[in-house]
């Protein structure tokens, strides 16, 4: 292990953009997963920490011209959000390696929406009361001008928290990765993917990959016709 980590010629940088990169302890838990994964394939991996509340569009390429891989990870409120989207625009447009995880995935879910879908007000309600909402508490959702099936206006502000079964889709990229059909991860947010926006989504290039078993909740989203683009709840 040693000799992977000091010794070793192939070398990866992988850059992990959120707005808690100044407390060394934030992402601890991303620096191990991503060392350790380094060191089962027997390469190094370099973290390059980024301030997404800092970043600013005029210095993405820069910052990212050496960068071989992007990591999105979770969070909680406007901060930052800026940075994130464009960062996933760049990763998206040019090929880039992405990983978003919680918070990630919904930005870039919201990236997507504005400039693939054309859908420019397409937000958070999170962190904006206004526009159209494609991340929203469970109570927000309907479809069909309905509310969804099992959702509760009381259960709305909760948090999904602790393992939630996921089932994959056929033929994608994340069921090749897992070799299950139904997998088990573990969750911690109150926001959600809007389910009524799927098909506009997989039209156009961004496919829902993983479902919740009763289909309600996008669990997971990737991109065809790009190298390792994937969004996890």
């Amino acid at each position: 292990i040693t000799r992977i980590i000091l010794q070793t010629k192939k070398q990866v940088n992988i850059a992990i953009i959120g707005k808690y990169v100044e407390l060394k302890d934030a992402y601890k838990s991303l620096d191990e997963a991503l060392t350790h994964g380094g060191i089962e394939n027997n390469i190094k991996v370099n973290l390059v920490r980024i301030d997404s509340e800092k970043l600013k569009v005029s210095e993405i390429r820069s910052k990212l011209k050496n960068i071989s891989g992007i990591l999105i990870p979770g969070g909680f409120g406007k901060r930052g959000t800026d940075g994130k989207i464009e960062a996933i625009k760049y990763a998206r447009n040019n090929k880039i390696p992405f990983l978003g995880i919680c918070y990630g995935m919904q930005m870039a879910i919201i990236e997507f929406a504005r400039n693939k879908l054309n859908l420019k007000k397409a937000t958070s309600s999170e962190f904006d009361k206004k526009g159209l909402h494609i991340i929203g508490l469970i109570n927000e959702w309907t479809k069909d001008g309905r509310k969804i099936k099992g959702t509760d206006k009381e259960l709305g502000g909760t948090m999904r928290l602790g393992s939630y079964d996921a089932k994959l889709k056929e033929n994608s990229f994340i069921k090749k990765i897992y070799k299950k059909n139904l997998i088990k991860e573990r969750h911690r947010h109150r926001y959600e993917v809007n389910i009524a926006y799927k098909e506009k989504f997989e039209k156009n290039g961004m496919i829902f990959s993983g479902l919740s078993p009763d289909g309600e909740l996008p669990e997971i989203i990737e991109l065809r016709n790009h190298p390792w683009f994937i969004g996890v709840q």
